[in-house]
C-alpha cells in the first residue's frame, strides 16, 4: 500500500502492483507479441512473388516496430493503461498523481520495454523494481508512472462513530445537498486521522470540514473540532441511509406478502367452485341427458315426410300448391283428374 497525492491535494490509499503479477502480465502480453509476428512473417511470405528486397525488408521493419512498440501504446491508451495482460491480471497503469495514463507516457513506456525486454531480457526491468520502493521499472520512472492493482480488497473498516455531545445537534442536519465525493473525501481523512502528522490533520481537517459545510445545516456549535463535526455528519448520514435501505426492505416484502396472499385467496376460491360443481353431481348416479337444440323448421310446405311424399309429382314450376294441408286429400287436378281417397 502507498499514498498518493491527487490533484485536489487530498491523500488517497493505492494498492502497487506485486512483482509476481506484473512478471505475469508481462508473459501473456509478449506471447500475443510473438502471435503477432508470426502472423506478419506469414503476410510477409505470401507477398514476397510480388515485391523487391527493399520493399520486403521495410515492410518487415513497420510490422515489427508496430508489433512491439504500437501494441502496448496503443492498448494502453486506449483502455487508460491496460494491456490484454494486465486486464487479465487486474492492473493498470497510472500517472503519479492518480490519473490516468496518457498517449506521451504510453510512448514513453513502450520504447523503453524495447531496451528492458528485448534488448536484455528483461534484467533491467526486473532490477528497478525490485530497488523501487514503488515497484517502478525504468519506463516507469522515465513516464512518471505507477502500476497499481484494481482487485484489491474492499475497505472494511468499521462506519464513522456518533460523538455523544452531537447526536442530538446531528439529527436534525439537512443532508440531501451533501455530495458523495465529498463524503467519501471525508470518510478517508477520518480513516487516516490517526496516521497524519498534527499539523497536516489539522490543515486537511479545517479545509475537508469547511467544504462539508457548504452542503450541510445547520451549522455545528462553537468550539468543536473539525473531525468530531465531519465524524457526526457521516455517522448520521449512514444512520439515515440504513434507515431508508429498511425500509424499503419492509416495504418490498409488504408487497410480496400481499400478492401470494392474493394469489392464494383466488387459488382457493378456484378450488371451492370446483368442490361444490362436483358435489352437485351423485356419486355413481346416472349423468344427466343432454340437451339439444330444437331442430329447424323443414325446407319446403309443412306437413312432414309424407306430404314431401305427395309432393315429389308436381312438376317443377307449378306455383299452384293443395288448398289444404295437414294430410286432407288433395282436390281435382288442372286436368279434372280426382286422386281416389
Amino acid at each position: 500500500m502507498s499514498d498518493v497525492v491527487i490533484g485536489e491535494a487530498v491523500v488517497v490509499e493505492v494498492r502497487h502492483a506485486q512483482l509476481p503479477s506484473r512478471a505475469v502480465a508481462v508473459f501473456i502480453d509478449l506471447v500475443v507479441q510473438f502471435v503477432l509476428l508470426v502472423g506478419a512473417n506469414l503476410l510477409l511470405e505470401n507477398i514476397v512473388p510480388f515485391t523487391d528486397l527493399a520493399m520486403l525488408t521495410a515492410l518487415s521493419i513497420l510490422l515489427s516496430v508496430l508489433v512491439v512498440v504500437g501494441y502496448p501504446v496503443a492498448f494502453e491508451t486506449l483502455s487508460r493503461g491496460r494491456s490484454l495482460g494486465k486486464l487479465a491480471m487486474g492492473l493498470r497503469v497510472v500517472s503519479d498523481d492518480g490519473g490516468p495514463e496518457r498517449f506521451r507516457q504510453a510512448l514513453f513506456r513502450g520504447l523503453a520495454g524495447v531496451l528492458e525486454f528485448y534488448m536484455f531480457l528483461g534484467a533491467p526491468a526486473l532490477i528497478s523494481s525490485l530497488v523501487s520502493e514503488r515497484g517502478k521499472r525504468l519506463g516507469d520512472v522515465f513516464a512518471g508512472t505507477v502500476v497499481i492493482s484494481e482487485r484489491a480488497p474492499r475497505d472494511r473498516s468499521l462506519p464513522a462513530a456518533m460523538p455523544p455531545q452531537l447526536a442530538a445537534w446531528a439529527s436534525r442536519l439537512e443532508l440531501s445537498a451533501l455530495p458523495g465525493e465529498v463524503a467519501s473525501t471525508a470518510r478517508q481523512y477520518l480513516a487516516r486521522w490517526y496516521e497524519l502528522s498534527p499539523n497536516v490533520r489539522h490543515e486537511m481537517g479545517v479545509r475537508i470540514a469547511t467544504q462539508v459545510s457548504a452542503y450541510v445545516s445547520p451549522p455545528p456549535p462553537p468550539g468543536v473540532p473539525p473531525h468530531a463535526y465531519l465524524s457526526a455528519v457521516l455517522a448520521e448520514r449512514h444512520r439515515r441511509e440504513g434507515m431508508r435501505l429498511a425500509r424499503q426492505a419492509q416495504q418490498s416484502s409488504q408487497a410480496t406478502q400481499a400478492q401470494f396472499t392474493q394469489a392464494q385467496f383466488t387459488q382457493s376460491q378456484f378450488t371451492q367452485a370446483q368442490f361444490t360443481q362436483a358435489a352437485a353431481m351423485p356419486y355413481g348416479g346416472p349423468a344427466p341427458a343432454p340437451t339439444y337444440p330444437a331442430p329447424a323448421q323443414p325446407y319446403g310446405p309443412q306437413g312432414g315426410y309424407g306430404h314431401g311424399a305427395q309432393n315429389q309429382g308436381q312438376v317443377p314450376g307449378n306455383t299452384q300448391v293443395s288448398g289444404q294441408m295437414g294430410g286432407d286429400p288433395a282436390g281435382p287436378t288442372p286436368g279434372g283428374f280426382v286422386p281416389p281417397a
